[in-house]
């Protein structure tokens, strides 16, 4: 009987995952299920920078005063770094960014850079109960702007921000 020894490696905060399987006689297996060659998924990247785009451009017509514009593009940039942190946070075991911070986050704008970061930085991608909060967050944030945008209960808060 011919022995077998496991290499592992750790990867993505502590999950371990089997790399190779080294037989004592020098051969070696490839794993079962190896990584995607294709790396992550362009959809997200593509949502939020489509999203971005709509908002840019909506500053630059004029139809979207530059505070929200700016609101987007801050928030997106706090949240991108606020996941960098705790993902930075979750490998080192040190204090950890609190998952209602990432939503609230999120929900005031920053989804767009949240979808980046979840894509970019793989971190919090894959937790179902995170992703269903998160695309509400999200939802609730595009619906916010469409009431602000159209429907008549937004009419006051569009004069005070300036948009006709």
């Amino acid at each position: 009987m011919r022995k077998a020894a496991y290499r592992l490696d750790k990867s993505h905060m502590s999950h371990m995952s089997r790399r190779a399987l080294t037989l004592a006689g020098g051969g070696l297996l490839r794993p079962e299920h190896p990584a995607r060659a294709s790396g992550p998924s362009r959809s997200p990247l593509a949502i939020a920078g489509l999203f971005l785009v709509f908002i840019a451009f909506g500053g630059l017509t004029a139809r979207l005063p530059l505070l929200i514009v700016g609101l987007y593009a801050g928030a997106s940039l706090i949240t991108f770094i606020a996941y960098a942190f705790d993902k930075s946070a979750a490998q080192s075991g040190s204090w950890r960014t609190q998952e209602s911070t990432l939503h609230l986050l999120a929900l005031i704008g920053g989804w767009p850079g949240a979808l980046i970061a979840q894509n970019r930085l793989r971190h919090k991608s894959r937790k179902t109960s995170f992703q269903v909060v998160f695309w509400a967050t999200a939802l609730l944030n595009c619906g916010g702007l469409a009431w602000l945008l159209k429907a008549p209960g937004g009419q006051a808060l569009r004069l005070a921000i300036g948009i006709t």
